[in-house]
């Protein structure tokens, strides 16, 4: 297949070179070209004013976003070979059935995205050919209140949908990654005071964010356990009307990402346990006896890298953990060999990948991983996307391998409804997944989908409901769900002062 993609040669950046080599490095691509006449000019010269006062208060360097100079596409500016697909990133080629035009929330170009952006939503981002949605990703931002990382968060992940749309067109597969099916809404124009009073109001968060961060550790996360008499939440699809009992810390650490396991009759909590001081967590466990928590919770497994997400779990005889290791680019098994301490690693299940909150369940014969992924298949100087928008799946016949990704991946483009939350429940004849929505920022609430196809063909869910902090729960944000050895765990973020 030869593609061209038409983008606007007056202003370079490095996402459309990342677009460019990401379409080159797939298989079946014989050839790819740019058409890079001037395109519309409708760059307001305050967005570039904005993005540098962000980059000067928070240390920001601009990743896709960066202009770069004209000569950067001279490898692609040739057009000796008829296309097969045009990429219209512009939004002025007239539509026809070889040509995919991207737009974000119906508007085509950057300016789009920008005002998305501004207005403080999750950008939908759709390639369509005559009106047809080819691909469609929600597109997540790890630090939603800045415009430029999230700006740079968008356009990375932009390349994760294109080349995922272009993978499954070569296979002959009819879909590729989709966030919901609801209707396109157009973005409207930015006027320069958009833009200065965008930055004002950065200004001023700014200042009020560092005597915030002087003040108090944040995030500061805390667990929340109660015995579970009646229906969980899965059953309820809220919170219930009984209240929780904070997990205590000394306030110079959080405890995060509860997993609860009974093992020969005792209940044990493994949490993540995270010193402000060293800012790199560990995994650490806590006993329960019949009227509680029994002291403090002790670690049992540290790395050089940050630990989270224990996702534990007995088989054969033995009990087993996958904790979440991204900042070292693995998924990794360890194996306790004198439980509920001396973890030792098994196997590396997945490398080369920054993968988010791993989760594995058997279906159909075969073990199942979910996470979400920044970048599965290269450094990306463009930006590697959000933390918490692309799922990704893999499988193997057995749980400790060697796993296969789903010719799909990513199935799914969207931060409300993608990274994982919890284990997978089996609940009449239903596998039921729990979910994090972090369309309005990391860990705001859970929801609860039904996981309705999961085969090498194709994925599926529907969500039955969403959970966020209400009266039961004094945590500002809802983040993780298990429960085990008679008890239910939820966590979420509160504050903690340093003084």
């Amino acid at each position: 297949m030869h593609v061209r993609v038409r983008l606007d040669g007056t202003r370079p950046r490095q996402w459309q070179v990342a677009l460019l080599q990401r379409i080159s490095d797939i298989p079946g691509i014989l050839s790819v070209s740019v058409d890079d006449a001037p395109g519309p000019a409708a760059w307001p010269t305050g967005a570039d004013l904005l993005f540098r006062l962000e980059a000067l208060i928070h240390g920001l360097q601009p990743l896709g976003s960066a202009l770069l100079p004209l000569h950067e596409l001279d490898r692609w500016r040739h057009r000796d070979t008829a296309a097969d697909l045009v990429i219209d990133v512009c939004g002025d080629l007239p539509p026809g059935p070889a040509t995919w035009q991207l737009a974000y929330d119906g508007a085509p170009g950057e300016v789009a995205l920008l005002a998305a952006l501004l207005a403080h939503a999750v950008p939908r981002a759709t390639l369509a050919a005559e009106g047809r949605i080819v691909a469609e990703g929600h597109l997540g931002a790890d630090r939603p209140g800045l415009v430029l990382p999230s700006f740079d968060d968008a356009l990375a992940r932009t390349v994760t949908v294109i080349a995922a749309a272009l993978r499954n067109r070569i296979a002959g597969r009819a879909g590729a990654p989709a966030g919901s099916s609801e209707p396109a809404r157009r973005s409207g124009g930015l006027p320069l005071p958009v833009f200065a009073r965008q930055a004002g109001r950065m200004l001023a968060g700014a200042l009020v964010h560092r005597l915030y961060r002087l003040c108090y550790n944040a995030p500061h996360w805390r667990c929340g356990w109660r015995r579970l008499v009646g229906p969980d939440l899965i059953d309820l699809g809220r919170l219930p009307d009984s209240a929780w009992t904070v997990l205590p810390d000394d306030g110079r650490r959080f405890y995060a990402d509860p997993f609860p396991i009974a093992v020969a009759g005792t209940t044990y909590l493994f949490v993540e346990d995270f010193p402000h001081a060293t800012g790199k967590a560990i995994i650490s466990v806590l006993r329960f006896g019949p009227d509680g928590p029994e002291g403090v919770p002790i670690p049992v497994l540290e790395e050089p890298h940050h630990l989270s997400y224990p996702f534990v779990f007995e088989r054969e005889g033995s009990i087993w953990m996958v904790p979440e290791s991204s900042a070292a680019g693995t998924v990794d098994l360890y194996r306790a060999t004198r439980f509920p301490g001396g973890w030792t690693k098994e196997a590396t299940l997945l490398s080369g990948v920054v993968a988010s909150d791993a989760t594995l369940v058997e279906h159909a014969c075969r073990w199942w991983m979910f996470a979400t992924v920044r970048d599965a298949e290269r450094d990306a100087p463009a930006g590697a996307g959000s933390f918490h928008d692309a799922l990704y799946l893999w499988s193997a016949p057995d749980f400790r391998g060697p796993y296969t990704p789903h010719p799909a991946n990513p199935v799914l483009v969207d931060p409300a409804l993608a990274r994982p939350a919890g284990r997978i429940v089996a609940r009449g004849g239903d596998l039921i997944r729990p979910i994090q929505d972090c369309a309005a920022g990391y860990g705001r609430a859970l929801g609860l989908a039904r996981i309705d196809r999961l085969d090498d063909a194709g994925f599926a869910q529907t969500v039955l409901a969403r959970i966020a902090p209400g009266p039961g729960w004094t945590g500002s944000r809802l983040h993780t769900l298990n429960s085990g050895g008679g008890i239910e765990c939820i966590d979420g973020a509160a504050r903690a002062r340093r003084f």
